[in-house]
């Protein structure tokens, strides 16, 4: 029998809660330069690879916790109360549960996106990391960094990357409980890394990435290379972040991502998050590239993408994509 989420956050916790009146926190959502896919451990959100990450500045969430007093649980986004049979409430109410335990501690769950949520821009992984550093702050917890990464993990995979400004590695972790399973701040900086954000389409995903995950790994063969690309990956990218090697970090990231893909393209029924808007935007990337702009892509699960390039390219990528919303995760 499999150790559930609530036995191992009830193991970390103090045998009474103390919640303040109320609590908030934010987390950045952050941009995966080696992809997590696919999971060892579906309960726990345990990782089958190591990923490595890089947070998107002020893009994220807040989340504020404030006891209820009328005594019943209640969920807004961006303002607005959600049902709680809907499943943005649900999943969130369920974490919550996993730190109350049954405990009669009714709560209003404010949460404020300046991303769009469930499109490929990473707004579960902000949104559960900033659940749980409102819950430690509002139930009064003090706990590690590293402890409240592995709580969020739960939530979210990547939330675990969340919690942490900068480059940060995910490491899969050993343990059955999974407390060696978070994110581990990589300290280093690159103040002229900028990231650019296409939206090609902000909607929710027909397919989220947890199926998405497990019908790539259940049907696709040549989903069996992807941890020793992705190993091989992220041994690279600690070298081009060592060494600020752009081009090295670029290259990385693009077949990176784009070996990602090819697991879930080779799944059945096919898997595929592109939208013709991706795949030409892909093609001015390369063209770019080829007339010696040094930009190159990553997509997470969605079919948006995420330009890199640094910061005196700034205005050929923007005029080469108007509209660009451009991040600069270690200011300019």
């Amino acid at each position: 029998m499999s150790i559930t989420k609530q036995a191992v956050i009830q193991a970390q916790l103090p045998a009474k809660l103390a919640p303040q009146d109320a609590a908030e926190a934010f987390a950045p959502s952050n941009i995966a330069l080696c992809k997590y896919w696919g999971k060892r451990d579906a309960e726990l959100n345990l990782p089958i690879n190591n990923s490595l990450s890089v947070s998107l500045g002020h893009l994220g969430t807040r989340t504020r916790l404030e006891s209820a007093p009328d005594g019943t649980d209640r969920v807004y986004l961006n303002g607005v109360e959600q049902a709680q049979d809907q499943p943005f409430a649900a999943k969130l109410l369920a974490f919550v549960e996993l730190f109350r335990a049954g405990r009669a501690l009714p709560v209003h769950v404010h949460t404020e996106n300046n991303i769009p949520t469930a499109a490929g821009l990473a707004s579960s992984a902000s949104g559960f990391a900033a659940l749980t550093l409102a819950l430690d702050r509002w139930l009064q917890l003090g706990l590690a960094p590293e402890v409240l990464s592995a709580f969020a993990r739960m939530g979210s995979g990547s939330a675990c990357r969340s919690l942490f400004e900068g480059f940060v590695e995910w490491r899969d972790g050993i343990h059955d409980d999974g407390m060696d399973s978070h994110g581990v701040p990589i300290p280093a900086r690159w103040p002229g890394l900028q990231i650019g954000l296409v939206k090609v389409a902000t909607g929710e995903k027909a397919v989220g990435s947890r199926a998405g995950m497990q019908r790539t790994i259940e049907t696709a063969h040549l989903y069996q290379s992807w941890p020793l690309q992705a190993a091989a990956d992220l041994e690279k990218l600690h070298q081009a972040i060592a060494s600020r090697d752009f081009a090295l970090l670029g290259q990385t990231a693009e077949q990176n991502a784009l070996s990602m893909h090819a697991t879930m393209i080779a799944s059945w029924p096919p898997l595929l998050y592109w939208q013709p808007e991706s795949v030409a935007a892909m093609q001015r990337v390369w063209q770019l590239r080829e007339a010696g702009l040094a930009v190159y892509f990553t997509m997470d699960a969605g079919p948006n993408l995420k330009l890199l390039f640094e910061v005196q390219d700034r205005p050929a990528v923007e005029a080469a994509f108007p509209g660009l919303e451009v991040v600069a995760p270690f200011g300019d």
